[in-house]
């Protein structure tokens, strides 16, 4: 199996470098990353600028492409240009953070995945929830996650379906509760921003959201992923609002 590897927190991640030695398991993996982080910068694309790429020697001797660009941007020349064929796989993550609820449609690391599903492979985003207190075990998190795509692998998953999955935060005596395949939160996330003064007066505004696991349904990625499950939620890109468009065609006729 050849799986290409790709995330938005760049090359140098520590989530990318735990993923690449877990999904080794599986097959040849083949790392094509940001140079740079790239959180939240959504499905964004590379068009009036060079794609640059350099070879780097990540942690533990671990060899990928960086690229100056977007996620999406990785996936695409990936594909296009970089690898020695298509790929059977694409994994981006894992992500230093959750990506539930809303928080999809911001994703680089789900963007990175979606990119790959309109390129008509299976495709996979992998997200850690943090947690004041509890330490970052990507090692912990990508065996979980391979947990997951050994059970996904199992049912099926089709070229072109993307899927999301989301680690619980846990402490190093802790497990996970198991696998919870489950719908994405549609509540709305409420920005903060803080306005302040630059030196000479002039009002400028600071984000300082802090993100957190809002209320939410019970049978959400949120809710799920709150209650120490890891979560697992197929994902579509058709964003036609079908019931609406069957209203209006029905109208006119």
């Amino acid at each position: 199996m050849l799986i290409l590897l790709t995330n938005d927190d760049g090359i140098s991640a520590p989530g990318i470098l735990a993923m690449y030695h877990a999904l080794t398991e599986l097959g040849e993996v083949h790392v094509v990353a940001p140079e740079t982080v790239q959180s939240a910068t959504g499905h964004g694309i590379t068009l009036s600028t060079p794609l640059l790429t350099s070879q780097v020697t990540m942690a533990e001797g671990v060899v990928g492409t960086a690229v100056d660009g977007r996620p999406a941007d990785c996936v695409k020349l990936a594909v296009n240009q970089l690898l020695p064929r298509k790929p059977d796989l694409v994994v981006s993550g894992i992500n230093s953070g959750a990506n539930v609820g809303i928080n999809v449609v911001y994703s680089g690391t789900v963007a990175a995945a979606i990119e790959a599903a309109f390129l008509g492979l299976p495709s996979i985003a992998t997200s850690l929830l943090l947690k004041r207190g509890v330490p970052d075990d990507y090692a912990a998190a990508a065996r979980g996650t391979m947990v997951a795509i050994r059970d996904l692998l199992d049912r099926g998953l089709p070229a072109g379906e993307v899927v999301s999955i989301n680690l619980p935060a846990l402490q190093p005596n802790e497990r996970s509760r198991g696998l919870k395949y489950c719908r994405q939160c549609t509540r709305p996330w409420v920005d903060t921003y803080e306005k302040r003064l630059d030196p000479r007066g002039r009002p400028y505004f600071w984000n300082s959201s802090v993100f957190k696991l809002g209320d939410t349904d019970s049978d959400t990625d949120v809710a799920f992923l709150r209650d120490g499950w890891t979560t697992i939620t197929p994902l579509q890109f058709d964003l036609t609002q079908h019931r609406l468009l069957k209203q209006w065609q029905s109208e006119g006729e």
